[in-house]
């Protein structure tokens, strides 16, 4: 073996919690550089460096600037060595995908002002509906949507919200506020004395867990109450 090749580090000699495949696995994204993401992206290097040694040529080459490697073609990342045009597509496709997702999130969550930002958010799911639903708004520290779930169905005059389930909803996505909201297919907008105690008990509740109950909204046909506007939280 030669003396350069035996002073090679290949990855697979490394300990398992210094390779970035299994790092990632033992520790989460947060402890890989940019170059160890690269180099899972990557899989391989050269016969003298290792797939994490070509990663950092790659960023070196753009002076450790994600958005500058983000402008790279394919042409431009085979020009570095040790970077063919099936890793040079895997590193585009990988960049690509995190700009969409980028846009879509700044698409997809809404931020949540007020009662009628809320109705607009769940109309679509309980106007029209012949029976009763009750769904949750999760939001985040900026009052941004992070998701819409559906809690419970029942029937027509009534449907089962467990606090339990409604913050297990909100723990799991780490929100910080919630809005619930269920139907009345009769079309009335009073809360009933079982709305209001549920209303009290969610927010006992979210104190605790220091998670917001910051509206209730009763869905009926295109109308809706906003307990909070209202008064009633």
């Amino acid at each position: 073996m030669k003396i350069e090749e035996a002073l090679t580090l290949n990855i697979k000699s490394w300990s398992p919690e210094d390779r970035p495949r299994e790092k990632l696995l033992l520790k989460g994204t947060s402890s890989l550089s940019d170059a160890e993401l690269i180099a899972i992206l990557i899989g391989s290097g050269t016969a003298n460096y290792s797939a994490v040694d070509v990663s950092k040529k790659i960023m070196q080459q753009v002076s450790h600037n994600l958005n500058d490697l983000a402008k790279l073609t394919v042409k431009d990342l085979t020009r570095i060595k040790g970077i063919g045009e099936v890793k040079a597509i895997s590193i585009v496709a990988a960049l690509e995908l995190g700009r969409r997702r980028k846009e879509k999130d700044i698409n997809e969550k809404p931020k949540i002002n007020s009662s009628n930002d809320s109705f607009d958010q769940l109309k679509g799911d309980l106007m029209d509906l012949p029976h009763e639903e009750f769904w949750v708004l999760l939001l985040n520290r900026a009052n941004r949507l992070i998701k819409k779930k559906r809690v419970s169905e029942g029937g027509v005059s009534g449907t089962v919200a467990d606090p339990k389930i409604i913050y297990k909803m909100a723990l799991e996505e780490l929100a910080c506020g919630i809005i619930i909201a269920h139907n009345h297919p009769s079309g009335n907008l009073t809360a009933s004395q079982s709305d209001l105690l549920l209303t009290k008990k969610l927010k006992e509740a979210g104190k605790l867990l220091e998670i917001q109950l910051l509206d209730h909204i009763i869905v009926a046909g295109p109308k809706y109450l906003s307990f909070a506007d209202e008064g009633l939280m």
